[in-house]
């Protein structure tokens, strides 16, 4: 690793998305839309913001409407332009900037986080980069800098490992990898422990860890090297284990709001808040709540 700034993120979306069914039966759970994006978008320009510009994405067969929504439609442009729908043409292609590369590796059996980000290898290299799961929809506080921006900051001064953190309530440890550690200073932690959703009466602490990561290219070896755990699959979090043996890991306490999109109920507040703060139907949809009899 020759440089601590960050410029390739890994989106593991090759997840079958069963908690949505009948929804997600033949459409990409990372294709639901939030207002009028789809998930995997918002996490793209969360990595984007940070400055990242290779977008890698770690798919499924199931999985080919992400290609497409990142692609050209050329048909589309083409119609908008000629209908002088300049708002709605400029829209489009903003899905896509033209300093942004996106690549696709194929996850060919569903073995796990771990085994996903691996699959990214041969596209990373031996360089740092973000790992961002777009089921976790993340913004940072109050119009600042999202969570992964944060985090490519912190990596640039720090350069080492860094997972983001918030503190869960006890009895949903058993849902996320608990982390345990040492203050570091500002937002960092030293971790010195790392368990894979642990039972409650078995977890080191209330410190879970959300849907993304900057790490360093050792992290490869690690999984490479390691059996299978929970569930019978690769876990990144016992892979991360391994590396604190060699190398410092901290947890990254970010500043900023996750709604777990995993699941039905962090979905809808998502899209009602969301929603809320969208300048096209903000004010008319919050008239609308007021006026709901609940």
């Amino acid at each position: 690793m020759s440089h601590t700034r960050v410029r390739k993120a890994v989106f593991p979306v090759a997840g079958l998305g069963t908690r949505f069914l009948p929804a997600t039966k033949a459409s990409p759970k990372e294709m639901l839309p939030v207002v009028d994006k789809p998930l995997i978008q918002y996490a793209v320009e969360e990595a984007y913001e940070a400055g990242i510009r290779d977008m890698v994405f770690v798919t499924g067969r199931s999985k080919r409407a992400i290609e497409d929504h990142f692609d050209t439609a050329y048909e589309l442009e083409n119609e908008l332009e000629q209908a002088g729908k300049q708002a709605m043409l400029d829209l489009v292609r903003s899905i896509s900037p033209a300093d942004m590369n996106c690549l696709f590796v194929r996850q060919p059996r569903s073995l796990g986080l771990g085994h996903a980000v691996l699959c990214a290898e041969p596209l990373v290299g031996n360089e740092p980069f973000a790992v961002i799961l777009a089921d976790d929809l993340m913004v940072g506080d109050n119009g600042g800098p999202g969570v992964m921006a944060q985090m490519t900051a912190a990596f640039q001064k720090q350069g080492r490992s860094l997972l983001a953190v918030q503190e869960v309530p006890l009895e949903h440890t058993k849902r996320y990898g608990i982390v345990k550690g040492e203050a570091a200073g500002g937002a960092l932690m030293r971790i010195e422990e790392i368990v894979e959703k642990p039972a409650p009466e078995k977890a080191p602490s209330r410190m879970g860890v959300a849907g993304r990561y900057v790490l360093t290219p050792a992290i490869f070896d690690e999984i490479r090297n390691q059996p299978k755990g929970v569930g019978g699959e690769i876990q990144l979090t016992d892979a991360i284990e391994r590396l604190m043996a060699t190398e410092a890991v901290y947890a990254f306490q970010y500043k900023g709001k996750r709604y777990d999109c995993g699941s039905k109920e962090g979905f809808l507040q998502a899209t009602v808040e969301l929603a809320l703060q969208h300048p096209e139907v903000g004010a008319s949809f919050r008239d609308y709540l007021k006026n709901l009899s609940i």
